[in-house]
């Protein structure tokens, strides 16, 4: 999901407005930039199979590629019959790791690698977000969180945004009441706990999709990260009383 072959983004890409032109050998690739896209280093780059690859699979492939500089010029792209922006799933859990910064926040390669994203999604989100009023830029380019925005915006916006997304049983690792901090709190009943699907999680319960693929590999990493996500599934797919009891530990870490 992370490399180049990243099935769904054509048409985002193909609707930036950038043009590239393409030339591919047997040993390495050649790109050549066009219309406005020429010379901007970070733009997404279309690469399409060599010859005889196309004669093999009967049609041509194109692959995504994303370079690591940072350019913000091509990273929040926008339909052409719809400009509006729109918050991904991703965003917030950008937001929330930002969140936990205390000191200058991370570079986006950093960021991207803690997260599970490239470079050039870590800063998209966090552009994204800034669009929305949810983060800001200081002198250096650095973002921070706009914390009283998002805590008013976890607290009463993402559930509606992001809605909680279930399945079937699956191993996985615990969220929501059946996560820290709440699983200290709450008592667990009979039923299976809800999980974030992960082939190497430990535990066995009813899907809980959460925000974005990489999250539990993210919350290994990062526990504290792990926790304010658990919170957010609670709010949005908890119990009156789960949801209530989220909000105020939420309230308690998002406080500016």
């Amino acid at each position: 999901m992370y490399g180049p072959e990243r099935p769904g983004l054509e048409q985002e890409a193909l609707g930036t407005g950038l043009s590239w032109s393409v030339e591919h050998a047997h040993d390495r690739s050649t790109v050549n930039t066009a219309g406005p896209a020429a010379g901007l280093p970070n733009s997404r780059r279309l690469l399409r199979q060599p010859e005889a690859a196309q004669g093999q699979t009967g049609r041509r492939a194109l692959y995504l590629l994303f370079a690591n500089a940072e350019w913000s010029g091509a990273t929040v792209s926008r339909s052409p019959s719809n400009p509006q922006l729109v918050l991904r799933p991703q965003d917030l859990v950008v937001l929330l790791r930002l969140a936990l910064e205390q000191g200058p926040a991370p570079t986006y390669a950093a960021l991207g690698a803690e997260l599970g994203l490239t470079a050039s999604e870590a800063h998209a989100a966090v552009e994204r977000a800034v669009a929305a009023r949810l983060a800001i830029k200081d002198g250096a380019g650095k973002p921070s969180v706009v914390r009283a925005a998002l805590k008013a915006f976890v607290q009463h916006g993402a559930r509606y945004c992001f809605p909680a997304t279930q399945g079937a049983l699956s191993r996985g690792v615990p969220t929501g009441y059946a996560a820290s901090p709440l699983n200290e709190q709450i008592r667990p009943g009979s039923d299976p706990p809800p999980v974030w699907p992960w082939k190497k999680g430990t535990a066995r319960g009813f899907a809980f999709h959460p925000l974005y693929p990489s999250v539990p590999e993210a919350a290994e990493r990062n526990p504290a990260l792990g926790e304010l996500l658990a919170l957010f599934d609670a709010v949005r797919g908890g119990s009156a009383r789960e949801q209530a009891l989220a909000l105020a530990l939420l309230e308690e870490r998002l406080q500016p």
